[in-house]
């Protein structure tokens, strides 16, 4: 029973540790939130088209090799 007792206060301590430490952050606004969101979507976009570009690529390559 004791060892159950210590456990949730050392969950107890984890968790007011968390919120004071949540408190001290920046968060974006939706505005910056958005930016950010949106450059990600961009370059996900781009990288998948070089690849897909260089997949496609190889694959023709290795069949001329391999009949």
């Amino acid at each position: 029973m004791e060892r159950v007792s210590l456990i949730i206060k050392k969950v107890r301590q984890f968790l007011i540790e968390s919120k004071v430490e949540l408190k001290k952050v920046t968060w974006p606004t939706s505005k910056q939130a958005l930016a950010s969101t949106s450059v990600v979507i961009v370059v996900v976009i781009i990288v998948s088209l070089f690849l897909g570009l260089v997949d496609f690529g190889l694959t023709k390559i290795i069949k001329v090799f391999l009949g």
